[in-house]
Order: structure tokens, then C-alpha cells, then sequence
């Protein structure tokens, strides 16, 4: 599997290019603010066609070049429905800080094509498989792509988004954020990972399950999270 990541102009957000090998056809993962030479740059490189664009949420840092990737190759563009709105109007996912920082600059258009990513959904697109696990906290739509069990030796990854970090987590103070949901998710959907499973995040380092088991507090006190109060 061939997989290239490298962060946006702002915000540090990670964009990943997803193929079975060079030469082939691709996924790209959440194009951020300003990717579209170094997206360019990368495609020509290893001689990938992107299929699909597939978004972990649909807050502006990871969405912002998804329509004119998507356009300029006539392409889909995966989201889960409960972040739909951001998608069709990103300021609804802005903090007042934030939406003060765009005021009235941001020109947005939603693609064309875009298609719902549903919990335990399995993705195959571009001679890949990966499954989708639904993970709200950081927004309600906040999901995660995994490959799943036919992955080769070394090849089970999840691209994690804002669901979990290096030592962190995604900030659950933003509209549709909520700790519970967070809770919830990491105790269900993360911890429930192997521990050799590489973690690829929307922001920072990667790390691995295993680290993050032993290192992350957000996952230790997901531990003790109470299976009511969703």
C-alpha cells in the first residue's frame, strides 16, 4: 500500500493520498487549506488517478479544496450525513473566532457529487477496502477510516482525523462537539483497535494504538466512560 501525507498551508492539516501501489488509482483524505500543487505535485509523482475524495468531518481546515479536486476530475466526495451541512455551508462548523477570522472572503461551492458515509460501511474504491466507523465528539459526523482484515502484514492503519491524536484528541467545544459523544467513541471505536494498528491523525505525528493506549489520558478516562448519557 502506498500512502502519502503532507499538511495543508493552515492549521497543520494532514491531507493523505491513499493507493495500493504507484501507478495505480487513489483516495485522497481530507484536502485542506491551499493543497491543490503540493496534491498536484504528489499525484504526478507516484502516477496515481485519484477515484474519491473522503472527508473524517466537515470542518473547513479539512474540506476547504475538496469541490475544486473533486470538479476538476469529476469525482465524489465521501461525508457522513450528520456533517453534511458543513459541507454545504461551512460556517456552520466555525467557532466565532474562526468565522470572524473568514467574515465574508469565504467563496465556497459544494461538489457536485457527494455521497453519505454510514457507520461499518466498508469503502471499496480504488483496489482498496476501508471500513468507515462513525465517531462523533469532535463534530456529529466525525468518522474514521481503517483498513480492515484482509490488510497485509504492517497495513492496518486508520486515518483518525480529529477523533484522536499524539497524545490528544479533537476539541470538543465547537458546534456539534461533545465530550460525552468523544468518551464514547474513543472507548468504543478506538480502543477496541489492535495495538500494532497505525494511527495517521488530521493534525500532527502518527502514532499507534498501543502508544496511545498506554500514554493518551483522553483514553484512559474513556476507559471509565459510562455506556449512557449518549
Amino acid at each position: 500500500m502506498l500512502v502519502a501525507g503532507f499538511p495543508a498551508e493552515a492549521f497543520g492539516t494532514n491531507c493523505f493520498v491513499v493507493a495500493p501501489a504507484p501507478g495505480e488509482q487513489c483516495v485522497v483524505i481530507d484536502p485542506g487549506i491551499g493543497v491543490a500543487d503540493r496534491l498536484d505535485a504528489v499525484l504526478a509523482e507516484h502516477r496515481l488517478q485519484p477515484v474519491a475524495v473522503l472527508l473524517t468531518h466537515g470542518h473547513l481546515d479539512h474540506t476547504f479544496s475538496v469541490t475544486p479536486v473533486c470538479k476538476a476530475r469529476g469525482i465524489t466526495a465521501y461525508i457522513h450525513p450528520d456533517d453534511g451541512e458543513m459541507l454545504a455551508d461551512p460556517a456552520k462548523g466555525l467557532s466565532t473566532d474562526l468565522t470572524a477570522l473568514f467574515g465574508g472572503r469565504l467563496v465556497w461551492s459544494e461538489p457536485d457529487d457527494v455521497a453519505p458515509l454510514d457507520d461499518g460501511l466498508v469503502l471499496k474504491l480504488a483496489g482498496l477496502e476501508l471500513t468507515v466507523d462513525h465517531a462523533p465528539g469532535h463534530t456529529r459526523g466525525s468518522v474514521m477510516f481503517r483498513t480492515g482484515s484482509q490488510a497485509a502484514a504492517g497495513e492496518h492503519l486508520c486515518f483518525s482525523g480529529d477523533v484522536l491524536f499524539r497524545d490528544s484528541i479533537g476539541r470538543t467545544d465547537l458546534p456539534g462537539g461533545s465530550m460525552t459523544q468523544m468518551l464514547a467513541s474513543l472507548r468504543d471505536k478506538v480502543l477496541t483497535l489492535p495495538d500494532e494498528t497505525v494511527v495517521l491523525p488530521g493534525h500532527g505525528e502518527q502514532t499507534t494504538i498501543g502508544r496511545e493506549r498506554a500514554r493518551n489520558p483522553f483514553l484512559r478516562e474513556a476507559q471509565q466512560a459510562p455506556r449512557k448519557g449518549w
